[in-house]
Order: structure tokens, then C-alpha cells, then sequence
């Protein structure tokens, strides 16, 4: 079954599963944002409530040409029920109501009309301190919590770190990937093949790949970035943990950072997220700036552009200060 925001179709589907009782009607259903991995839709019932439905496909809703995990909601509403068990961590995210997993549906709370924070890209606006507060306590928590010498194999979740894996470390250093970036900012082609021809660099990016895919004892949300954050009239809430997988703290962290640098966040603000993560033993600062980094890079020379406003000349900046995390310069 493929999820319509046709009405009566919903009523019906809803009905199936008994997500709604006989008596309630779907009186409207609308899509929520502008998500890119799955159709998702906020639905309206005749008693007063909402709630949002989301359904992930073959493919990446966004860009149908690319094939996606089709389980991958699945793997995000069995990650709210795993983590929900901690109270603080609930507290930041939506009520998991129903997993559909023959047809790779969730239903979840509706937080209301949330803004996430990709505005940030291009307003020039600064994250808030109790803001960035929260969302690095999210992620402490998160990692002390769900820490574990023999990760759960619910969330090895290695068919979407494959894809993503191609896309951070292969697809943007590939000198011919089909991708013209001069569409995106005229100039921004020929810098970014300083870094697709430097074997040495690619080496290190492709090293950094092979951590990526090992399996390590740290639950990850694995998409910690400013479209994952919303906020709400309760605060900040954190959605969309459908890359979650056992791995490295670092990668989680260095995601963060890597978004607050794009964009233009205080070096205050940046320096008050690495020093309120509460880092483990064996936390590594040096594989932490690697992961800074590689998201930097790959996203201002890869496919999954951000809504920059940045000029080719930060850019460049951006991508040679990024060269020298990775390799340590």
C-alpha cells in the first residue's frame, strides 16, 4: 500500500488498523514540511486531534532517481520506542502511536507548526543559548544512555549507512559524478577538484568512510543536523532519526558542529556545544574534527546541498579549514 493524502483512502487504511476509532473522520490531511526521505502527511481527525503519518518508499521522496531503504521508518519508530524509556530523552521527542511494518508506516505525534532550524543557513540569525543547550543535552543523553558493549542489531541499520556512506565520502570526491556544481555557484566546479584529484586526501576521506561503517557502542541519531531540529512551543524537539545506527559519538557530534559552522553560528556558540557534550573516556577529539570535516566538505561539494547563502569565497574557506581537520594539518 502506498500512502495517498486521498481522504477517503486514508479513513480507510486508518480504520484498518485501528488508529481511529469508526466514528472519527479524516476531515483534512496536509504535508507537514519539507521533508526529503519520506511522504509525510499531518492529518486532521473530525474529533479534534492531529497526528503525522509517515511512510518511506524504494526511493528518496525528494529525488525519485535514488533509491533508499524502504524500511527505514521502521528502523525510526522502533528507535523513539527504544529510546522513549528514558524520560529525558522522551521529553524531546514525538509519541511513537503505531508501526505498520508490512508497509513501512509510523504514526507519531503531531508537535504542532514547528519550524526546524535550516532558516539558520541563510538568515544569519543566531542559535539561542538555551537552544543549543538542549539539543547538546539531547545528544549526551542519547549517547551515555543507550552506551553498549553489545549494540542492539535492531539499529545496525547497515543499508542506510551504506547510502550514506556513499554519499559523505565517495560521490563528493569522485572528479566525475555527474554533478555540475557551477549550477549551484559559478566557480565552485573547479575548486572543488583541488580536492577530487589529492589522492592523499581522498585516502584519508576513504579511511574515515571505513570508521563510518564499522559498528561501535554509542547509539547515534545519524542525521544530527539543523533540519532534524524543531522548534515548538515546548522547546526544542528532535525528529527524523532514520540514519540511527551503533557507532562513534564523534560522527553525531562532528555533524553538529560541522551545520553550526555553515551557518555563520558564533565561535561562542560552537565552543558552549563542545563543552557542554559530556564526552566518555574514550571520546577522540582528533576523529571528532576528521568528522567536522567530512561533513563540511561534502556537503558544499557533494549532492546534498544546504540552503547556503555563503559566497564562493567562504566557501573556499570553509573547505580549506575542513582539509585541515581531516588531515590533521
Amino acid at each position: 500500500m502506498l500512502l495517498s493524502d486521498n481522504l477517503n483512502i486514508l479513513k480507510t487504511y486508518l480504520h484498518s488498523k485501528n488508529w481511529i476509532s469508526e466514528n472519527e473522520e479524516v476531515i483534512k490531511a496536509e504535508k507537514p514540511g519539507n521533508g526529503n526521505m519520506n511522504f509525510t502527511l499531518r492529518v486532521y481527525i473530525s474529533t479534534g486531534k492531529t497526528f503525522i503519518i509517515k511512510q518511506s518508499r524504494d526511493y528518496v521522496e525528494k529525488y525519485p532517481s535514488i533509491a533508499a531503504p524502504v524500511e527505514r521508518a521502521i528502523t525510526e519508530g522502533k528507535f523513539y520506542e527504544f529510546t522513549q524509556t528514558n524520560k529525558k530523552l522522551h521529553s524531546f521527542m514525538p509519541d511513537i502511536f503505531g508501526i505498520d511494518e508490512v508497509n513501512n508506516i509510523i504514526v507519531t505525534q503531531d508537535l504542532g507548526l514547528a519550524n526546524d532550524f535550516t532558516n539558520l543557513y541563510k538568515s544569519k540569525q543566531q542559535i539561542s543559548t538555551d537552544e543549543i543547550t538542549s539539543i547538546i543535552e539531547y545528544l549526551s543523553e542519547l549517547h551515555r544512555s543507550f552506551r553498549s558493549e553489545t549494540p542492539n542489531p535492531i539499529f545496525a541499520n547497515r543499508a542506510m549507512r551504506a547510502l550514506n556512506h556513499e554519499h559523505i565520502f565517495i560521490y563528493p570526491l569522485m572528479e566525475e559524478n555527474g554533478f555540475d556544481l557551477d549550477n549551484i555557484l559559478k566557480g565552485l566546479q573547479k575548486v572543488a577538484m583541488e580536492y577530487k584529484t589529492d589522492r592523499d586526501f581522498k585516502n584519508i576521506v576513504k579511511n574515515l568512510g571505513e570508521v563510518y561503517l564499522s559498528d561501535g557502542n554509542y547509539l547515534l541519531h545519524g542525521d544530527y543536523y539543523l533540519g532534524s531540529f524543531l522548534r515548538s512551543n515546548r522547546g526544542v524537539k528532535i525528529i527524523d532519526p532514520e540514519f540511527c545506527f551503533y557507532g562513534y559519538a564523534e560522527f553525531d557530534l562532528g555533524v553538529l558542529i560541522a551545520h553550526l559552522k555553515m551557518s555563520e553560528q558564533s565561535q561562542k556558540t560552537i565552543e558552549l556545544a563542545i563543552t557542554n557534550y559530556k564526552k566518555s573516556d574514550d571520546f577522540n577529539e582528533i576523529l571528532l574534527n576528521q568528522f567536522i570535516g567530512v561533513e563540511i566538505m561534502r556537503r558544499i561539494i557533494g549532492i546534498a546541498q544546504l540552503p547556503l547563502t555563503l559566497s564562493l569565497e567562504k566557501r573556499v574557506d570553509l573547505l580549506k579549514e575542513a582539509k585541515s581537520l581531516i588531515t590533521n594539518a
